[in-house]
């Protein structure tokens, strides 16, 4: 019951985050006991995952077991052994791109992304390795043709370019958080729009 109350209030703070930044082509990613993960449509965009400078935040969507939470946008996380809903998502390394931290599936409990493998690929834009559930096995984000990829940095609407559309999602986001908040500072301020402003233009 307390974690279904959690759920529902962590699903109201991601709608206000904004929407996912992950790749509409490249958003699925195959769990071997229950299927495809859809990392972009919670809520029809809405409340899917957001790849922060440092964290991910919003929710990952499976059709048989329903919704993983990977982080409320407040990161970077500092999760314990405990794992209790104060304390869980999932981490980027900024220097080396591994993943750290747990999700939390309501139907499956604990995923751990804190492995030998788990990692987001900056250069490529994408997840590799493989994240593990205690109650589900493993995560598999190193497919070469069905994986989990970001659209580039400051590239909201992953249209393929940096352009005034995406200004505008700043803008309106300013001195909020979310997939606008582009260094992961944890607000959206001029910085960002600084990095913004250096990406402008189609997508490398």
């Amino acid at each position: 019951m307390i974690r279904t109350a959690s759920l529902l209030l962590a699903l109201s703070a991601a709608s206000a985050m904004g929407a996912t930044n992950i790749d509409p082509q490249h958003k699925h990613a195959w769990q071997e006991n229950t299927g495809w993960t859809n990392w972009r449509d919670a809520n029809g965009g809405a409340q899917g995952v957001s790849v922060l400078g440092d964290h991910l935040a919003g929710f990952i969507w499976c059709e048989n077991i329903g919704f993983i939470n990977v982080g409320s946008g407040g990161g970077p996380y500092a999760p314990t052994a405990s794992q209790t809903g104060a304390d869980f998502g999932v981490n980027i390394d900024p220097g080396t791109g591994e993943l750290s931290g747990y999700a939390w599936g309501e139907n499956v409990g604990w995923i751990n992304f804190d492995t030998a493998s788990a990692s987001y690929d900056a250069s490529a834009r994408r997840f590799r390795g493989h994240a593990w559930g205690e109650n589900i096995g493993w995560l598999n984000l190193d497919d070469t043709t069905h994986f989990v990829a970001s659209a580039c940095v400051g590239d909201f609407d992953a249209s393929g370019t940096i352009d005034s559309g995406d200004l505008a999602v700043m803008l309106a986001a300013w001195d909020g958080a979310g997939p606008a908040d582009l260094n992961g500072s944890g607000v959206v301020d001029s910085s960002d729009l600084a990095i913004l402003l250096a990406a402008w233009g189609p997508c490398d």
